[in-house]
Formats: structure tokens, sequence, C-alpha cells
């Protein structure tokens, strides 16, 4: 390894006490975390060790002026037990141009790597080994300078920490198309995985859900028309034998399962086009007969079929079926499971235990 990364184990692993037939969502964590510290102009001290509480100044500058960014990713087993983590130079990368939006300091992106490799070889037993499944891997950046005042902190944290998962939607789902709030508008924070995105999503999604819905979709801020993401999710369109999916214009996130479906799509000669499009347009090819499928990506759902969406009185059906959203999914789950060729170049694959 480039950089020293200190290592303290737990004398016993809490894996023996998780049943991986029936893991809760987002409350089993696994025994160590990979933590960093920004002081001085650099980050310096990089090391995993038990997981546990982190002391916290109640002046914290994150509690006060939200500096807190975040990515999502999962890691896998190939047939013969190795640890597989997707893409990890993507994740680097987005969560630094996360921090250039939210004023915070870069994190060294090879660093950004070798925590992960060393914490998911450390935690390869955490790996679920049920298809679909995968071990959900949290790095994310905090400001933690005891500072009550309008500015950029000049002390953070980086800490990786980790959480076995299993398939988040094993149904097709209903999206709610919202047209009182907002995710984001252009100029905004929309492209950061900003943690304030996220808590502003939470009572539309509270209300959609209250109607019968699994998620938001969201529309612009001006014109309350132009689909942007779902809440968890970026969003493809089949219409007429063509993919279409929202282009990025500042207020959608860059969804590396997004960049990676667009590759695996054109690969199988799909057209796929990035543009702007109406829920009206949605509308229309759902009564003309041409809208023949739609689909979710994000890391936590992988690919997530849509049935419906409600705008405001009307349901607009989808389909029934996903016949390439089902392939493309088959595709996503073999290349990260090692069961088929790795074309893309995307995948680290720890052969050796590195700790």
């Amino acid at each position: 390894m480039k950089h020293n990364i200190s290592i303290t184990k737990v004398t016993e692993s809490g894996v023996k006490n998780l049943d991986f037939n029936n893991i809760p969502l987002g409350t089993t964590f696994t025994d160590h975390m990979f933590i960093c510290d920004y002081n001085n102009g650099e980050w310096t001290n990089p090391r995993i060790e038990p997981l546990k509480a982190i002391p916290t100044h109640p002046a914290a500058m994150a509690l006060h002026y939200g500096q807190a960014i975040f990515e999502g990713m999962k890691a896998t087993k190939d047939a013969d037990g190795n640890p597989i983590i997707f893409r990890a130079d993507k994740n680097a990368a987005r969560l630094n141009a996360s921090a250039d939006r939210m004023g915070m300091p870069h994190f060294p992106e090879d660093l950004f790597v070798e925590g992960l490799k060393a914490l998911v070889s450390l935690e390869r037993n955490w790996i679920p080994p049920s298809e679909g499944s995968a071990l959900y891997l949290r790095p994310f950046m905090y400001a933690d300078e005891a500072f009550i005042g309008m500015r950029a902190a000049t002390s953070y944290k980086f800490i990786i920490m980790a959480s076995p998962a299993q398939s988040l939607y094993s149904k097709r789902i209903k999206l709610w198309a919202e047209k009182q709030y907002i995710r984001a508008a252009q100029g905004g924070t929309g492209e950061a995985k900003a943690a304030g995105n996220y808590a502003a999503a939470i009572r539309p999604t509270e209300l959609a859900k209250a109607k019968g819905y699994d998620q938001v979709l969201w529309l612009d801020a001006v014109e309350r028309k132009y689909i942007q993401e779902v809440g968890t999710m970026n969003i493809f369109f089949k219409i007429n034998g063509e993919f279409i999916t929202p282009k990025r214009d500042g207020s959608i996130l860059d969804g590396i399962t997004r960049l990676s479906v667009i590759a695996i799509l054109r690969d199988k000669g799909y057209e796929v086009t990035e543009r702007a499009i109406t829920i009206n347009e949605i509308q229309e090819a759902s009564k003309n007969g041409t809208l023949e499928e739609a689909f979710g990506t994000g890391t936590a759902v992988g690919i997530a079929y849509i049935q419906e969406i409600g705008v405001g009185d009307e349901v607009v059906h989808v389909s029934d079926e996903s016949p390439v959203g089902l392939e493309v999914n088959n595709t996503l789950n073999a290349i990260k499971t090692g069961q088929t060729e790795d074309k893309f170049n995307w995948l680290i694959t720890l052969k050796k235990e590195l700790v």
C-alpha cells in the first residue's frame, strides 16, 4: 500500500450473530470502520478501528451548516469467495465533485480506494452470499470543527462504514410525480451527494407513501414538467424502442449505476439518448402504446422496475414486464459477482487478504 493505514481489530467478530437470510435494513453494521482526519490543510492518520460512536462537539459545523457528503457502494463475492468492489474510482471522483460544491477539501482518491480495499478485505465474512445481496459501503465526510459562524470548516472527518444488505425492492414499484415540492434547481446542490438534499426529500417522500406510492418522481423547479430523477435512483424510459434518460444539467445526480447501465445498453445494441424529457411525454407515450418499460437505477436498488406513475388524479400505466431491464440487471449482477467477463474493467477483486 502507498499509504500507511494502521489497523486495530476487534477481539471477536459480531458476524456470528448475523442471520444472512434476515438482514434488517440499515441497522446492522460490520465490526470495523475506516477513519481519516483533516486538520491544518491535510489528511492525516488513516486508520481502521472497531466501529464505535464518535465524540462530537455540539457546535460541530456539520450539525449547523450542513457540510456533509456521502457515497454509496457495494461489495460482492465471486464464485471463489473473493470480495469484489464495483467502480471505486468513480465513487472517489464523485465524492470530490460533491466536496467542490459544498466547499469541502478533496479526499485523496488513491487513499479512498486503498481504505475501501483494506476495510472490505477485513470484513469479507460480512458479505452476504445470496444473489442480489451485498455489503453496502458508506464513505462519508463531514465538518467536525466546533465553531458557530458561516464559513467553510477547517477540520473534517472522512469515514467508511459497512452494512450487509438484501435487495431493496422485490416487487415492481409505483412513483408519484411531485409538483409541489422540488428536489433541486440548476445552480443548486442537486448534482452533489449532500446530506441536505436527502433531508429535504423526506417529507415529500412520506406524503407519496401515504398515497400508496414507493418513491417520488422529481420534476424540475421552474415548470414542474421536466423529469429529473427518482428519490433514490436515476430513471430510464423505453419509448418506441429507444431508451431515454434525463440529461445531466447540474440538478441530477451523476449516478454510477446510471453510467454503467448506459454502457451495458449500448453494448447490447440499444439506442440510448440523454435528453430533457417531460412527464407529459410519458403520459402521451402510455396512451398511444409506445411506452414499453421503465426502470430506476441506483447503488442501493440496483435496477427497480416501474409499474406506474401517479400524476395528479391520473395513474400512468408503464408496463407489467421489463424484459430489457431484467436483462440489464442480470448482466450487471453477473459482472459484479464475477460470473461474466468484466469487459469494461470496472472491478477490483481482492484475491488475498490485505490485512
